[in-house]
């Protein structure tokens, strides 16, 4: 058994991402905007984790984000940051914005997080799914509840690029 550090080895190189994503959130919208974009994977040194980089093709112009995924070999557990260039993925004092938390059991990964979203708490989660060699399914999901309802919000599904 092995302690998890390699779960997104899957995830290294270059995807095509195709986009869903809900107009409005937590507001019982069911208006969904589909765009497309591309992403590379990459380790970071020392086998602590990895970042990726997301660009958007046609939707919201000049957009980039980005995921920083850390693994925490005493718990065994990734903490997943998002970061954009529109925020940063900073509070207003600078620090990073609170990660998801979590582990990959049985090919599937499930790591949640406590944030706020217009001001009020939520509970946030991302599920990595139907991963192969040449594709995967992200989706994230906002809970308002503690986590005992959740709204799918956004789901990407990735094509890797050769």
């Amino acid at each position: 058994m092995t302690d998890g550090r390699r779960d997104f080895d899957f995830w290294m190189g270059s995807w095509r991402i195709d986009n869903e994503r809900l107009v409005e959130r937590l507001k019982g919208s069911t208006t969904w905007e589909r765009f497309e974009a591309r992403g590379t994977a990459q380790p970071l040194p020392g086998g602590i984790g990895n970042c990726d980089d997301f660009v958007p093709i046609d939707w919201r112009p000049g957009y980039v984000g980005m995921s920083l995924r850390v693994f925490n070999p005493t718990t065994d557990l990734w903490s997943i940051y998002w970061l954009d260039n529109q925020t940063g993925g900073l509070d207003v004092v600078g620090h990073l914005l609170p990660p998801v938390v979590g582990r990959f059991t049985d090919g599937i990964g499930v790591f949640q997080g406590d944030d706020t979203f217009e001001g009020r708490p939520i509970r946030v989660r991302f599920v990595w799914s139907e991963i192969t060699a040449t594709g995967a399914r992200w989706e994230q999901a906002f809970s308002p509840d503690g986590g005992v309802t959740w709204e799918t919000n956004w789901v990407m599904r990735f094509t890797r690029l050769s």
